[in-house]
């Protein structure tokens, strides 16, 4: 319950900062952020929320379940705009593939010399 009460409580805090400061990210990405930074800095043990974590990471096709659903009713919409979006999953994907090789390989490099000095 503990691990629970951590998660929900980073992302309850990325809520308030969203909306208090106006930021124009997600709370949930928010949230995730600041939790990821405090179990890098300690503040949060993975042994406090790993259990947690894992239960609701077996259970993911359940939190998808709602949308999929959802779907359904926007069929028409999206047999009309079948075309572009296959054209522009298709591109976002290799555009994504090709700037995560292009930093691979960029810090690929930079670590190698590292080593050689």
């Amino acid at each position: 319950m503990l691990g629970l009460g951590i998660l929900l409580g980073f992302h309850f805090l990325g809520v308030l900062l969203q909306h208090g400061l106006g930021l124009p990210l997600p709370a949930n990405v928010i949230g995730l952020v600041l939790f990821t930074a405090s179990l890098f800095m300690g503040i949060v043990k993975l042994e406090w929320v790993e259990a947690s974590a894992q239960f609701l990471l077996d259970h993911l096709l359940l939190f998808f379940a709602p949308v999929l659903v959802g779907l359904i009713g926007l069929y028409p919409v999206i047999e009309r705009n079948a075309y572009a979006m296959v054209i522009s999953l298709v591109v976002s994907t290799l555009v994504s593939l090709a700037a995560a090789g292009w930093m691979t390989q960029g810090l690929g490099r930079r670590g190698g010399r590292r080593g050689h000095e």
